[in-house]
């Protein structure tokens, strides 16, 4: 069993990445393993004057992305790019220098959006910004989805036209982690 953070970019309750992250968990292929939802939207803004004396908040998500064996990003796209409080997450989470939380945590990079490029473009500079950070990225397959009827479900589940693609992402991923365990 793997222990996986999931770090959704959007703080809205009900947004589209949000509703998908939750689905995606629930995907058989997740079964025996544990994920835990972050909690970003509580952070401070990073302050560099800070890093002597984290708020609570912050070592709470370093405690949680340093307890967990991997790290599923589920975000949106805002301005062709990543939204700024999973910026600010992840700027928390790698500092003070030396004290990077997510060094070496292989992450998976998924998100939706009502666009036809579903995300494409947040999702590459995430993870330039994941190689930064040292973090084993999953490469292929890419998940680039289009929010559409249906994506998930009434009851908070995959639909089943995206079922199969999105179950080989996650299958994909956990594969990543394993290899990547100590």
């Amino acid at each position: 069993m793997s222990k996986i953070a999931v770090v959704v970019g959007s703080l809205r309750a009900e947004s589209f990445n949000r509703q998908f992250a939750k689905a995606l968990v629930r995907l058989p292929a997740g079964a025996g393993h544990e994920f835990t939802f972050a909690d970003i939207g509580s952070l401070p803004l990073y302050d560099q004057d800070h890093d002597g004396d984290q708020a609570e908040s912050v070592k709470a998500l370093k405690a949680l992305i340093k307890g967990s064996d991997g790290v599923i990003f589920v975000t949106p796209e805002y301005n062709r790019s990543i939204p700024g409080v999973l910026k600010n997450a992840i700027d928390n989470a790698s500092r003070p220098y030396g004290q990077n939380a997510w060094a070496g945590k292989p992450a998976g990079v998924i998100g939706v959006s009502i666009g036809a490029i579903g995300s494409a473009l947040a999702q590459q500079h995430l993870r330039n910004v994941l190689a930064y950070l040292d973090m084993p990225t999953l490469g292929a397959p890419e998940a680039f989805i289009q929010w559409k009827d249906g994506l998930v479900t009434a009851d908070g589940t995959i639909g089943e036209q995206s079922a199969g693609f999105v179950s080989s992402w996650l299958e994909a991923f956990l594969k990543l982690v394993d290899r990547h365990k100590d």
